[in-house]
């Protein structure tokens, strides 16, 4: 065979020009720029040449280009971070964004990202202002303390308190309380890179005041307590409370620094919650200093929260790694307007996206999956069973690690030999144009309803199934 021979399938291929010069082509590149859609049509061209090698057939007619050209640009254009409905049944869910923001704080959000602020530039006199100072009196109304300052995350509020108040010296922790928290990040390995010497007391599941008051001298830096946010110990325990901490901390004259991990503001008994230990109820007890989340408990941005006495908080906020690990205005922004909702406790349920999921009345959850219930079964035919069933919801992002939420599920099963098995349909609900996201267990795909809070969003969704799938609806 001549190399023309070998050559012709090649040759029917349209060069890269010509591809750019078509109508279609030149309405992608109206909408989206030059440079992506060249891309696409480079990697499209490859993609048949290698089809054509292969000995598999090459549609190269104009209608097929223009579709496969605009798939191409669009999975290209489209945003890597994207929505999605939370029906996993976790809350506060580390993997899909943890709290969602109240629309006080998106408001917030959008206004300072559009306008100039003064982020840091005090208004009364005209000079150069600090970031803190923004949030700092709102929260020593809400927590009782001195001073406070904002980091990027409870871990960075953790490693910058002892790097600034221990560096050098022990940092007394107990046996029990050497959390890890995700990622494998664990307290031991925060404290050697904050530059401090971890000094352990008690054992696992039991600590004594004694054992405290044995390891505090003159290497000491501070004593930490670690609140047990993501995991629980029970059975034959003791743990020392944190009044009778503080006020051995006091005695010795040593910083007593509290990781409250979770962060909540307030008494959360009062909406049929369990109770977490507060900033205030600790600072109350004595802590020095007191570090918690902004995004999980609070129900805001992302963020480190530092609380405590005015003269180790300054300390803290002279720490170089602070520049390192501060906050940008967007944070700050939806902080304080999520800080102000607890202002209004009597509203704050009502306001607050993250309360209002986790004190979600459970038969409004059930009376939701009853109404769902035959939708799922028009979208997905004779091959699946649909059963709404009981569950619990947890709160995640380690919070309140044991304790679960009575809910309500769309439970989706494989009927009959050629039904859908609950991968593919987890697969298939990914798949959807805002990809719905469940859990697998027991053979099953649960979707619990507890976050979902657009029904008709939900609806309109499992109205593309059919069509994206080929499923014959039905039932």
């Amino acid at each position: 065979m001549t190399s023309v021979a070998r050559d012709a399938p090649f040759a029917s291929l349209p060069s890269v020009d010509k591809v750019l010069g078509e109508a279609t082509t030149l309405s992608l590149i109206e909408r989206h720029g030059r440079t992506c859609v060249v891309t696409a049509v480079r990697d499209w061209l490859a993609e048949k040449r290698a089809d054509i090698a292969a000995g598999r057939p090459a549609a190269i007619d104009e209608a097929t280009m223009a579709s496969e050209l605009a798939h191409r640009v669009a999975r290209q254009v489209a945003p890597r971070l994207r929505r999605v409905i939370n029906l996993t049944g976790t809350v506060l869910h580390t993997n899909l964004g943890r709290a969602l923001m109240p629309t006080e704080a998106v408001r917030a959000v959008a206004e300072v990202m559009e306008s100039f602020g003064n982020l840091e530039y005090d208004i009364e006199s005209g000079g150069r202002g600090d970031r803190d100072d923004l949030i700092v009196p709102i929260l020593a109304e809400l927590t009782g303390c001195e001073s406070a300052t904002i980091v990027n995350n409870n871990a960075a509020a953790v490693l910058l308190a002892l790097n600034t108040l221990s560096r050098g010296k022990e940092a007394v922790v107990s046996r029990g309380e050497q959390i890890e928290i995700g990622g494998a990040f664990r307290l031991p390995d925060i404290m050697a890179r904050a530059g401090c010497k971890l000094r352990e007391v008690g054992t696992t599941n039991r600590t004594h005041l004694k054992d405290y008051a044995e390891a505090i001298g003159p290497k000491t830096g501070l004593v930490l307590k670690v609140h047990k946010s993501n995991y629980a110990v029970t059975g034959f325990t003791a743990e020392v409370e944190e009044a009778e901490l503080g006020a051995l901390c006091r005695e010795r004259g040593v910083p007593f620094l509290v990781d409250l991990g979770s962060g909540a503001l307030v008494d959360l008994s009062r909406w049929g919650l369990p109770k977490e230990p507060t900033p205030r109820e600790t600072l109350a007890h004595g802590a020095s200093v007191v570090t918690f989340s902004g995004d999980k408990l609070l129900g805001g941005p992302q963020a480190g929260i530092v609380v405590g006495d005015k003269d180790l908080v300054a300390k803290i906020k002279k720490n170089p790694l602070k520049r390192a690990l501060r906050v940008n205005k967007m944070t700050l922004a939806a902080l304080e307007a999520v800080l102000g909702l607890y202002r209004d406790p009597d509203r704050l349920r009502e306001k607050l996206t993250t309360l209002r999921l986790l004190s979600r009345d459970t038969a409004e959850i059930r009376a939701l999956a009853q109404r769902l219930k035959p939708v799922f079964e028009r979208a997905l035919g004779e091959g699946v069973s649909v059963s709404v069933e009981e569950c619990a919801s947890q709160i995640g992002s380690g919070a309140q690690p044991v304790e679960r939420l009575a809910s309500a599920a769309i439970v989706l099963r494989r009927s009959g030999p050629k039904g859908m098995s609950p991968t593919k349909l987890e697969r298939t609900l990914r798949a959807l144009p805002v990809p719905v996201i469940g859990r697998i267990a027991d053979d099953a795909l649960r979707l619990d309803l507890r976050c979902l809070e657009n029904e008709a969003e939900l609806c309109s969704l499992l109205d593309v199934i059919p069509v994206k799938t080929g499923i014959q609806p039905g039932r």
